[in-house]
């Protein structure tokens, strides 16, 4: 993932709450925009419910390498914003990017 492909300000993440539209899953809820742009911008999260901080980096870490994964066969033109539910302590990758690819069909982002 490049340094242009990630959000990081404020603005865009308002915009993508307020106007965007989200997706649960078991382990990850999935805000998701239409941008104007010919890739996609993604965002990763882990709330201090989620555990300390070094849960929080594993779970980040996890969600990274599941949508590293996942990335060549999305949709582009999207802004993805990841976020960590309690539940996703103690996992494997395998099942990380099975609930991120369940979420990304629903709204069809994913080609597969």
């Amino acid at each position: 993932m490049l340094k242009p492909n990630v959000l990081r300000k404020k603005k865009d993440f308002s915009t993508i709450y307020n106007e965007g539209k989200s997706v649960g899953e078991r382990y990850v809820v999935l805000f998701y925009k239409k941008n104007d742009l010919p890739y996609n911008r993604t965002a990763f999260l882990a709330s201090k419910k989620v555990g300390n901080s070094v849960i929080r980096n594993r779970a980040r870490r996890l969600m990274k390498e599941s949508y590293r994964k996942l990335e060549q066969y999305l949709e582009s033109g999207y802004d993805l914003i990841w976020i960590a539910r309690k539940t996703i302590n103690n996992l494997k990758c395998e099942d990380v990017k099975k609930s991120m690819e369940a979420a990304l069909k629903k709204p069809g982002i994913l080609k597969k």
